[in-house]
């Protein structure tokens, strides 16, 4: 799973922090090729690209935000494997990275996921510092297509946990996102996460509304464009910076038919 489940691990963070030259654009390793930009609700959007020295099926994704002074900057980089299994996560706004432990207990496949239309997934994830988290849940098909900006997605309904050591809960998130099978991707929808400081539950809604292609104008763009200037500077810093990943006017279903289904 993407959305609670983008060489280059540190490496396209120092990239993208030695050069402030190429601001507004995104260039990924010399080795990688882009294939999209989806820019979401929430003052979001993410770079998707595949590296030729990875492992067959992995790829990449670079998503950026805007600070609390408004200024555009890279929040988080994921690499995942043909499975859409988190191989790799830095969290650019925390510092943090965490890699995919081996010998899961129950490994997260999009295989399964889409011949069965269900998917547990049960894994652990170890920080640089050595910390280790368990995470918990599931991805479920609802049956939903939908068309955002004429690409067809399928809706799926989801829930993840993750736990310390202890057992004590770190952050727990649940809704409703998108999957592309061909591109073998999550893209993250509306849902709701905990804040653990509070017990409450609060909404997010990270929907798709466009998405740009190679030679297209905002292909690999650092610029995210709808709903900023608000949302960034009012985000916890306990918030799940990617959320396991509208009816946007160009959307055939409501998200909201989908979120009613939960």
């Amino acid at each position: 799973m993407q959305g609670v489940r983008a060489i280059c691990g540190g490496l396209l963070a120092a990239f993208v922090a030695a050069n402030p030259a190429l601001a507004g654009r995104f260039t990924p390793p010399e080795t990688c090729t882009g294939y999209v930009t989806v820019q979401m609700k929430g003052c979001m959007l993410s770079n998707h690209y595949r590296c030729s020295g990875d492992a067959p099926g992995d790829q990449w994704r670079v998503e950026f935000g805007q600070t609390e002074d408004g200024e555009d900057a890279a929040m988080f980089q994921a690499r995942i494997d043909a499975d859409a299994q988190w191989v790799e996560s830095q969290n650019l706004r925390r510092g943090t990275v965490e890699y995919l432990l081996p010998d899961a207990a129950d490994p997260a496949s999009l295989s399964r996921l889409l011949s069965e239309g269900y998917d547990s997934f049960d894994f652990q994830v170890q920080a640089a510092d050595g910390l280790r988290e368990t995470i918990r849940g599931f991805d479920r098909l609802t049956g939903e297509r939908v068309r955002i900006d004429g690409v067809a997605l399928l809706g799926t309904q989801f829930e993840a946990r993750a736990t310390d050591e202890s057992g004590a809960t770190l952050w727990h998130t649940r809704g409703a996102e998108f999957l592309h099978p061909d591109w073998r991707i999550f893209l993250s929808g509306r849902g709701e996460w905990l804040d653990v400081e509070t017990g409450e539950f609060l909404p997010f809604d990270a929907t798709p509304l466009s998405f740009s292609f190679p030679g297209e104008v905002g292909f690999f763009s650092t610029t995210p464009l709808f709903e900023c200037d608000t949302v960034m500077s009012q985000a916890p810093a306990t918030a799940p910076f990617v959320l396991p990943v509208s009816a946007s006017q160009g959307s055939d279903l409501p998200v909201q038919e989908m979120q009613d289904d939960l």
